[in-house]
């Protein structure tokens, strides 16, 4: 019997593995530590270079895998141990405890009737309950419950009002040990620490926000048809400030630059000036850094007089008068002068970090996984460097034609 491909995440990389070496002949069994797949671009509200929805990739990736019999995938999944050698891994994966099992229709009524909440994360979805689907293009379509928030048998609401007997509060953890040929590693990023950047003070200020939860809020915006609000006071800013580089190319912090974060504050910026014409938003940056098609989003930017790009360093971020606002001091390369400018709301451009497995694999210096250190193991896409979604997704494929090769 031929071994199957693991794939270790289930983000849009893991996926288009998946797809790709099941579509050509090979058994894959998929992975991913969270409840659901799609990982970082499932709660996108947009992505460059053409600024489409998540929907326009990752549903037909859904509906690829629903089809395909050779994929096999387990969510809640974590790597704890991996033994053998090239051609013969033996994978040991814990299984987290699933409260709610596969008989879940999605009809929604646990949640309706939990009297938990999940802690809200500006840019996530505040008021969420404990028996939840995320607010992003989730798969399975399949409520799940927050064990950590969940009171199980000494709340059992959820228990009165499923119809399905979806509901297992007694439900344990899980392993399986399994048998594989490759390894595909795509466990993907998260964003560096906002907080450890002190003079930008991200955990004081509810209106300074990272790239990524400023990308949540523009969803959530076009998922429920409503207005952007600053978080602090539900009221639309009227003018947003990015900071580029917000930790990145600097040694206190990261040291290398993560490639994705001026094209996705252009991008922001655009999104902006197309839904709200009367709302200004200004763009700091060291120098900006587009390739290929990611480019345009440059030009675009320049033609719109709403958005305004400036060379320049932020120092630091302060509360307005009366505590109103947020100010922020520049240097102004460009000027020659340095400014003390206010803002309703600020977005950091907050670095990419890799993640890593529970088990130990060489990385490089600055923490990503390096192709050719583990044979048979191999990293694909942003666990071995930034990039955007269109390279993760070639790079996917490429690690895909490697894992078939004798």
């Amino acid at each position: 019997m031929t071994l199957p491909t693991l794939i270790i995440g289930g983000g849009i990389s893991g996926i288009t593995a998946a797809v790709e070496l099941a579509e050509a002949g090979r058994e894959v069994v998929l992975i991913e530590k969270e409840p659901y797949l799609g990982g970082n671009v499932s709660g996108f509200n947009n992505y460059f270079p053409k600024l489409c929805p998540p929907a326009c990739g990752l549903e037909i990736n859904y509906r690829r895998i629903r089809s395909n019999s050779r994929i096999s995938y387990y969510t809640g999944a974590e790597v704890r141990d991996i033994s053998g050698s090239d051609g013969d891994f033996n994978v040991k994966i814990s299984l987290e405890a699933r409260l709610i099992n596969n008989r879940c229709t999605s009809c929604g009524k646990c949640s309706e009737v939990c009297p938990e909440t999940r802690p809200g994360v500006v840019g996530g979805y505040p008021g969420e309950k404990a028996a939840y689907v995320p607010g992003g293009l989730a798969f399975p379509l399949k409520y799940t419950i927050d064990e950590k928030v969940c009171k199980k048998e000494a709340c059992g609401k959820c228990l009165e009002v499923c119809d399905y007997d979806a509901i297992q509060l007694d439900a344990k953890p899980a392993e399986i040990e399994i048998k594989v040929k490759k390894i595909i590693v795509a466990t993907g990023w998260r964003l560096y620490d906002a907080s450890r950047i002190e003079n930008y003070r991200y955990s004081e200020e509810p209106d300074v926000v990272t790239n990524l939860e400023f990308e949540h809020l523009l969803a959530a915006c076009t998922r429920d048809h409503k207005r952007l609000t600053r978080p602090s006071d539900r009221e639309v800013p009227r003018n947003i400030a990015f900071i580029q580089c917000a930790g990145s190319r600097d040694h206190h912090h990261l040291p290398y630059c993560s490639a994705v974060c001026c094209s996705a504050s252009l991008k922001h910026a655009l999104t902006l000036a197309e839904g709200y014409p009367e709302m200004k938003t200004e763009i700091f940056y060291i120098d900006l850094r587009l390739t290929g098609r990611n480019e345009k989003l440059l030009n675009r930017a320049q033609e719109k007089s709403s958005i305004t790009l400036t060379k320049g360093k932020v120092g630091r971020i302060e509360p307005g008068s009366n505590g109103e606002g947020l100010v922020l001091e520049v240097e102004d390369i460009m000027a020659g002068t340095r400014r003390m400018e206010p803002y309703d709301m600020v977005v950091l451009a907050t670095g990419l970090v890799p993640n890593h497995l529970a088990v130990d694999m060489p990385v490089n210096d600055y923490g990503f996984y390096e192709p050719g250190r583990v044979a048979g193991i191999i990293p694909a896409a942003t666990c071995k460097r930034p990039m955007d979604v269109a390279s993760s997704v070639r790079d996917a494929t490429a690690a895909v034609l490697k894992a078939m090769q004798p």
